[in-house]
């Protein structure tokens, strides 16, 4: 229970410091739509999501109402559709996304996640076709959102899957170079992806799930700051162990709030609820800013010497707080440093100060990976899979989730801009090492074996 002098801190957060439920998603699973005919498939995973959605959104808004924490979004998540239209051919994929998108757009849900692919260890038949319709599907629809798992520390590193994926992005930048390679901002690729994730663009409802489930994602990076700022007012000579311990009752209060909300979406749709993803996932607002917590922490900017040793005490503080806060803590749950949706962290980069090498060191310890960074379109498929590879052997060795969503922007270069509006943000575009010649690392392909630390049961 929360104490009065708590209760007037959690208004004090919405009242001024931005605090609010980013994400309430519905999972469904699809998996008894599965059909040979792919009408029949498609008609039948409309109608699932649109009964069992039609009534998330005006759920969302009465809570809202009632609570006074505001829903920004309202998301949709469905099995993975390599696994429940394995049958379908690459065109015939892309009309899966369509569907989709439609039922997406008549439940009127910001996102859909779930056009996943789960290949770790080897490519099927129908995780093929999925990859294979990737830019397509990415670039013709709107709501659509996709993720590739392509390591765990339990199978190793699939190379084949990450050389394709290199691809697969720049053909979707391609298709997309009018909006600065937007539909690669719908993509992720994963090493360790969680079943539970609310966050989009990695949500999917995982095979061992319920039929349907409320997951919410909580959100908190302007109350974190405001909450270090004023205690630092306070006392200045506070130390980090005193600060970790702020932040975790901080984010103790975020979570008892996000929770409060999921159960009662949940109750509503008759669903049982999940999880509450306690990240600190950033907007393109003033305010709202994990890098701005940085410079409360005493760093000039994200990015300089002690920003990884900061995003460990954060990310670690997040997740103490949670998890003492519930028992249904999950999806990734820590700090999450999107380049281009974040204000504070996009001008680090802009002046220099935060490279893509210094970023993928902090990802070792934050939450997610790579995320959102926009890249010069010139880079080379071989690179990108090159980055990808550093990036999934982060998270293979250290038993943690990793992932990059990268966008190559077409025509142009590093040191100009990526818009890609709404939450997405806007970023400068991040140099990167384009070796020239082969990356005949890369081109071996086959799989990178488990490491030791799989060895544990």
């Amino acid at each position: 229970m929360l104490s009065n002098s708590e209760i007037l801190s959690v208004l004090e957060m919405l009242r001024n410091e931005h605090l609010d439920l980013r994400t309430v998603t519905l999972g469904i699973s699809l998996l008894d739509c599965a059909s040979d005919d792919i009408k029949r498939f498609t008609d039948k995973i409309y109608d699932r999501i649109v009964t069992k959605a039609a009534r998330l959104v005006a759920l969302c808004r009465l809570a809202e109402e009632k609570y006074g924490i505001p829903v920004v979004n309202k998301r949709v998540s469905v099995s993975p559709i390599a696994v429940a239209a394995a049958p379908f051919n690459s065109d015939q994929m892309v009309a899966v996304a369509q569907t989709l998108d439609r039922a997406a757009a008549a439940v009127q849900v910001d996102f859909i996640g779930g056009f996943t692919a789960l290949v770790e260890k080897g490519i099927a038949t129908g995780d093929r076709a999925l990859i294979d319709a990737l830019p397509q599907a990415l670039s013709t629809t709107q709501r659509v959102c996709a993720s590739v798992n392509v390591a765990s520390t339990k199978a190793g590193i699939n190379m084949d899957a990450i050389l394709l994926l290199g691809r697969q992005i720049k053909a979707a930048a391609a298709l997309s170079a009018d909006h600065d390679g937007l539909a690669c901002a719908k993509l992720c690729v994963f090493a360790n992806i969680p079943q539970d994730i609310p966050f989009m663009a990695g949500a999917y409802l995982g095979v061992g799930e319920a039929d349907a489930v409320i997951n919410v994602g909580v959100s908190g990076p302007g109350v974190v700051k405001k909450a270090i700022d004023r205690a630092l007012a306070e006392n200045p000579h506070l130390d980090l162990r005193q600060i970790s311990e702020l932040i975790k009752r901080t984010a103790y209060k975020v979570t008892r709030a996000g929770e409060l909300i999921g159960r009662d979406v949940a109750e509503g749709l008759g669903v049982p609820f999940g999880v509450v993803d306690l990240s600190l996932a950033p907007t393109p607002n003033v305010g709202d800013s994990v890098g701005e917590i940085f410079q409360s922490l005493g760093l000039r900017a994200i990015g300089v010497p002690g920003s990884t040793a900061a995003l460990a005490l954060l990310n670690d503080a997040v997740k103490k707080g949670g998890a003492f806060a519930s028992s249904n803590v999950g999806g990734l749950s820590g700090a999450f440093i999107p380049v281009s949706e974040d204000l504070n962290i996009s001008e680090a980069a802009r002046n220099g100060l935060l490279s893509i090498e210094k970023l993928e060191a902090m990802t070792s310890v934050c939450s997610v990976g790579l995320d959102m960074v926009a890249i010069p379109g010139d880079t080379t498929a071989e690179t990108l899979s090159g980055i990808m590879a550093d990036e999934m052997a982060i998270g293979v060795i250290n038993r943690k989730t990793t992932a990059t969503r990268i966008i190559p922007v077409p025509g142009k270069k590093a040191g100009e801009y990526a818009y890609f509006g709404g939450l997405l943000g806007e970023s400068i575009i991040m140099a990167v090492n384009n070796a020239q010649g082969e990356n005949l690392f890369v081109r071996r392909g086959g799989l990178i074996p488990s490491p030791i630390q799989s060895l544990t049961n």
